[in-house]
């Protein structure tokens, strides 16, 4: 039997089914569509003008690794005029992230481009190696996740940019709806499939692999022959986004078009004007700086949780009113740098991180 054809080209012998679309097409073919798909994604949601600064959340994993390469490319091609920055976090987590750092390092010189790392260690004085030994693994993903999104906004401050891009991909975004719904959660459903996101105080973030499947990211990265970290968070296993990732897994197999056609529900939910004006408004932690819906940012209600012995504060309003009977927060407890957006050119000198 002759080898298929390419479905795009007809020229070249087809060896890969896109798990996308059900195509199959040469790899050329799959470079090409891939990343015109990205650049059409970019271009219909107006992500980036001449002179932006961007810097690419970069922790080493396929994601963001085929985030770079692609940005890189796709600058150089279409000629975005964009200045381009790798921004990793580093969480503390021995055997994982230690690891990961080493391979955003290579990409640094692969890509040509600056690199900024920032840990939590610096940050908070925590590591979440010491996060989990205090608190257990329970749980242990909040913890990461709120000081994570301060610590990217803390780092582009530093760099000074315009904008973050993250790796996130249409399978992450799907879980996310998927996860808002069953936790009945609708002030973020109502904004999670948002491509782009920008509050007052905060760096506007964007997501160009909204609607590209994790295996087609998989598949280009190993055609490409990228170097990337693929081994998974040691504490995430237990991860309630573990069940909607699982189910989700088990509606594709049954129906390829079910990530994006969930997407696509997602941004077709409407929030009733009065569930909006029942939303807490926006204000600063008086503590940090930091946005906040509260006196105090998740982040500052964690840390001080941890650094009083209470790992629940900022979980469950439960322990935050036990916590709050017992009295203001002795002194010399650690706290947050204060958070102030950068206001003009070149390094921010804004945040100052101190270690001691």
């Amino acid at each position: 039997m002759a080898p298929k054809l390419c479905a795009l080209c007809e020229k070249s012998r087809a060896i890969l089914k896109r798990p996308k679309t059900g195509q199959q097409i040469c790899k050329e073919c799959f470079f090409y569509v891939f990343e015109t798909e990205v650049h059409n994604t970019i271009t219909q949601a107006q992500l980036f003008k001449p002179g932006d600064r961007v810097a690419i959340g970069a922790s080493g994993g396929k994601d963001s690794t085929v985030l770079a390469y692609v940005m890189k490319t796709l600058n150089e091609r279409y000629d975005y005029g964009i200045h381009l920055y790798l921004l990793s976090i580093d969480e503390g987590i021995t055997g994982y992230r230690d690891d990961s750092l080493e391979t955003v390092k290579r990409n640094q010189q692969q890509y040509s481009m600056p690199l900024k790392i920032l840990s939590y260690n610096d940050l908070y004085g925590w590591t979440m190696d010491a996060v989990v030994a205090q608190i257990g693994k329970k749980n242990n993903c909040t913890f990461c996740g709120v000081f994570r999104r301060q610590a990217l906004d803390r780092g582009a401050a530093v760099l000074n940019v315009d904008h973050i891009v993250t790796g996130h991909n249409a399978d992450d975004i799907a879980e996310t709806v998927l996860m808002n719904i069953m936790r009945g959660d609708i002030a973020r459903l109502g904004r999670c499939t948002s491509i782009c996101t920008q509050g007052e105080d905060t760096i506007k973030r964007s997501k160009p692999f909204k609607y590209t499947y994790e295996k087609e990211i998989v598949m280009y990265a190993y055609f490409k022959k990228l170097d990337y970290f693929s081994t998974e968070c040691i504490y995430s296993p237990d991860a309630y986004r573990g069940h909607a990732r699982a189910f989700l897994k088990d509606l594709e197999a049954a129906r390829p078009s079910a990530i994006i056609d969930i997407i696509h529900s997602g941004e077709a939910f409407a929030v009733k004007e009065e569930v909006k004006a029942a939303q807490k408004a926006q204000q600063t932690c008086k503590r940090c700086g930091y946005m906040s819906s509260n006196e105090l940012c998740k982040a500052c209600s964690l840390l001080e949780g941890l650094e009083r012995g209470v790992a629940a504060v900022g979980i469950t309003d439960r322990a935050r009113k036990k916590m709050d009977a017992e009295g203001p927060a002795p002194e010399g407890l650690r706290t947050i740098p204060y958070f102030q957006m950068p206001a003009g050119p070149g390094p921010s000198t804004t945040i100052q991180i101190d270690t001691s």
